[in-house]
């Protein structure tokens, strides 16, 4: 993702070849199973480290203490839910707007829950970090792909698509941070995701242009 990172969050370095890529991995991995075993207050880069199998001076090459790791870590994961995000709306391109819209919040919301603990660990730990270059990265690149997704609808056009699509994905990614944030069980989680996608339905039909609107 590209971003502009604060310097004092800046990795050290970035791995260039394939066995610092296993290694940038474990170290990744190891952070999330001691976020998820001690907490946030109890994460440090040495018990990470432990945890990685890599000695503390490996860490150290990566990441000059915990501040940056968690920022590597969350840059990592918006890239990842990115990406998914990307590749199903280059997939839907020219499907029907219901069509559209279910795919997006189903891959959203899978992208969120396939490790749901992680997910909530993550929005704990981003609190304590100035990711907002990150963020604004994150939503460059959704607007960009589904804005270029919903242009290609067959069957809607819209007035000022940039305030529907920000407006809509606003609903999506609200609902589905307050569905973790309350930690709603698994059956009532997968209904609101249902009227969360009957729910986008209803508004892109009612923002949508009729004839009567649809300039000459």
């Amino acid at each position: 993702m590209a971003t502009t990172t604060p310097g004092h969050l800046a990795a050290r370095k970035k791995p260039l070849q394939a066995r610092s890529m296993v290694t940038l991995d474990a170290i990744f991995e190891a952070t999330i199973q001691v976020l998820l075993a001690q907490g946030l207050n109890r994460l440090t880069t040495t018990r990470v480290a432990d945890r990685a199998g890599v000695s503390v001076g490996t860490m150290y090459q990566y990441f000059p203490h915990k501040q940056a790791l968690l920022y590597a870590l969350n840059e990592r994961y918006l890239d990842m839910v990115a990406d998914r995000i990307e590749t199903t709306c280059s997939r839907h391109a020219g499907v029907p707007i219901a069509e559209m819209v279910d795919a997006l919040v189903n891959t959203y919301w899978a992208a969120k829950t396939e490790r749901s603990d992680v997910t909530r660990a993550l929005y704990r730990a981003a609190v304590e970090l100035d990711n907002d270059a990150l963020i604004a990265a994150f939503a460059q690149r959704v607007d960009t792909a589904t804005i270029a997704m919903f242009c290609t609808a067959p069957d809607v056009r819209f007035a000022d698509l940039s305030l529907v699509n920000t407006t809509l994905l606003a609903v999506i990614f609200g609902t589905v941070r307050n569905v973790f944030e309350r930690r709603l069980p698994a059956g009532l989680e997968n209904d609101v995701r249902d009227q969360l996608a009957q729910m986008c339905r209803s508004y892109l039909n009612q923002a949508a242009l009729t004839d009567a609107d649809a300039p000459s």
